[in-house]
């Protein structure tokens, strides 16, 4: 076994990486970009090394820095986690030049099987059914053979970026250059290749680990069917579609595509599978590394699998059989994201004023957060997992919504309310799912609605501040007790903002602590966490800010009849297409706000002149920030 590991990356994997090898009493290396200097991997590591300025491309993927870090502190192997690094075969053979063992399979696997086509007519070869599509460079001729609905890929990267749906071929060529543009972004390499689309599918990968003495098993399935944007958000094992025989079949097509390659160590092989014809499956592609779900793995065979990354690869042959191998019980994990689903899931970001994750029987907690922790748009929108174990389905599901719950990370908007419901949806519970379901349920499962409560705990806790502290003398015109003159009693109204600004005046009876505020309304008590102007309950959380209505209304007088536009999110402003003075027509591409590796297009609301254009490439904004303001045209005397 190794003496010391340097982990290549940060956030929830850097922590989970370094938690096992703490177990196993080798030594940890962290790295961190100066945004990280303070980060939870950080503290939690042996020792850390600053590799340079926040932008990845200047630290968590400067192959160069990586290796002088592991350089200075004696590391003998480096752990890549999953993301950035991780699938790069130039990293592997650098370490390898280095003198340093890769955690993860060899360089000449990953870059076969990271190069999706290249993967797919290999796999074909050991008889492993695959998808039909095509490739660059005649993608849209293969598209149009294939027939819509078709899938966009980038060739050399998953996790759902850069992926695009077609339905309609007429917007062929707009959906390919955006793809191109996300997937040069993300994994630096545009190539694509298009897939046919199989309607109302289900998403099953397999898990299996290959040593370097020839052995190769794997452990069973994991359902990640639960998707949105094609970025998975619950998975789970093992699937209640399969059958033992299905299931025996896809684990050893799976074992036959890692044979393929000569793979060694951890990795997945997904497949898509139509949910009316379960031994109807294709191979999709394989990742070689560790997967953000193997929790659910872990929890089902009672595996750690970095350990077994860390003992394959220091040349350990594996301890078991597939004979061994045995799946108990069911295990349920949910992504949670720095997004606001009641804004179209756009990312967010902030300060974690408060956090509180979930742990006990048959709940385990995978995070990179702590108190404090800033969340920018830099990196990975997804801040920790939550994942379920139970002797059941059903149970595991039950653990899961109350996990979640009990979730409170107030000052970053997540999406851990709308996941709990959508744990809930009776398709979800009853096992009747597809990689469409979430799409197409999504608006019975986000409420862009506030509800009263969050005003009344609002206001409680304003109306709590205006109170004099003990001691000395008291004015009584300053004590918010609703007296006035003649007798008369009228509470205080509060101008509030959630989503839309209003008056609100309370009218329930409250109790206001450091950390928590409970409101009764009609007879009914709401309690709430809270943290500065965050309120949150049951995974969902309410930035209650105040709203100053004199200057509003200045504001819109000083811009009367043009239109503001505004960052939809925290991000850094990649494209502008137009200047002060520009003539713009209703629905034109202005901008374009990218976080977090999610472009967002800001398009005119309507014809006009655009009059402040205040944001050039390069610029980093924060949500709601003005961008540019749109005067329309003015209309023709009759």
């Amino acid at each position: 076994m190794f003496e010391t590991v340097l982990v290549a990356n940060r956030g929830e994997i850097a922590v989970r990486v370094i938690r096992t090898l703490r177990s196993l009493g080798v030594r940890s290396v962290a790295v961190f970009s100066d945004a990280d200097a303070d980060a939870r991997h950080v503290r939690e590591a042996d020792t850390a090394v600053r590799i340079g300025p926040a932008p990845a491309s200047e630290s968590y993927l400067s192959v160069e820095r990586l290796l002088q870090a592991a350089a200075r502190t004696g590391a003998q192997a480096v752990h890549p986690g999953y993301g950035f690094l991780a699938e790069n075969a130039a990293f592997a053979r650098a370490c390898a030049g280095a003198g340093l063992v890769f955690i993860g399979p060899p360089a000449d696997a990953m870059a076969l099987m990271g190069d999706k086509i290249r993967a797919k007519e290999t796999v074909r070869e050991a008889g492993v059914p695959v998808v039909p599509g095509g490739r660059d460079p005649d993608l849209a001729e293969a598209a149009r053979e294939l027939g819509a609905p078709v899938l966009l890929k980038p060739s050399a990267g998953g996790g759902g970026k850069g992926m695009r749906l077609v339905r309609d071929l007429t917007r062929l060529e707009e959906e390919i250059a955006s793809a191109r543009r996300e997937a040069r972004a993300s994994f630096g390499d545009d190539t694509l290749l298009v897939e046919r689309w199989i309607d109302r599918p289900r998403h099953i990968e397999i898990q299996v680990l290959a040593d370097g003495h020839g052995n190769v098993v794997h452990l069973g399935e994991r359902e990640c069917s639960l998707q949105r944007r094609h970025q998975k958000i619950i998975e789970e094992a093992p699937s209640v579609l399969l059958d033992e025989e299905t299931r025996s079949a896809m684990g050893e097509a799976a074992v036959q595509a890692a044979r393929s390659c000569g793979y060694r160590g951890a990795g997945t092989v997904e497949f898509i599978v139509p949910g009316n014809d379960p031994s109807s499956y294709y191979f999709m592609e394989m990742n070689t590394r560790l997967q953000v779900e193997h929790p659910v793995t872990e929890l089902i065979t009672g595996l750690d699998l970095v350990e077994w990354q860390l003992r394959v690869a220091a040349g350990e042959p594996l301890g078991f059989t597939q004979q061994d191998v045995r799946l108990t019980g069911h295990a349920v994990e949910a992504r949670i994201c720095a997004e606001d689903p009641a804004r179209g899931f756009l990312p967010s970001g902030g300060t974690v004023l408060r956090l509180r994750e979930p742990q006990g029987d048959g709940i385990r907690t995978d995070s990179g957060l702590t108190e404090g922790t800033e969340v920018g748009s830099l990196y990975d929108p997804m801040l920790s997992k939550v994942i379920a174990y139970g002797p059941d389905r059903a149970t595991a599901l039950r653990k899961l919504r109350s996990a979640l719950a009990e979730t409170v990370t107030l000052g970053v908007q997540t999406n851990a309310g709308f996941l709990r419901r959508l744990l809930a949806h009776p398709a979800v519970v009853s096992g009747d799912m597809d990689t469409g379901l979430v799409e197409r349920e999504v608006e019975g499962l986000v409420s862009a609605d506030v509800p009263e409560e969050v005003y009344e705990a609002a206001a409680a806790v304003r109306l709590d501040g205006l109170r004099p502290g003990p001691g000395g003398w008291t004015d009584p015109f300053s004590v918010p007790s609703g007296w006035r003159l003649g007798g008369v009693r009228k509470p205080p109204a509060f101008h509030l903002r959630v989503q839309e600004a209003l008056e609100y005046t309370p009218r329930g009876t409250a109790t206001v602590t450091d950390d928590q505020v409970s409101v009764t309304l009609d007879g009914v008590r709401h309690t709430f966490h809270r943290a500065g102007d965050w309120l949150g309950r049951d995974g969902d959380a309410w930035h209650v800010r105040d709203h100053d209505p004199v200057a509003a209304s200045l504001d819109r007088a000083a811009h009367a009849g043009a239109d503001s536009l505004t960052a939809p999110m925290p991000g850094t402003v990649t494209v502008v297409k137009v200047a002060v003075g520009d003539e713009v027509s209703a629905g034109q591409s202005l901008l374009v706000v990218e976080a977090m590796k999610m472009e967002h297009v800001i398009s005119a609301p309507h014809a006009g002149k655009v009059t402040e254009l205040d944001v050039s490439p390069g610029t980093t904004v924060a949500m709601d920030q003005v961008l540019a303001v749109i005067a329309p045209h003015e209309e023709a005397p009759e």
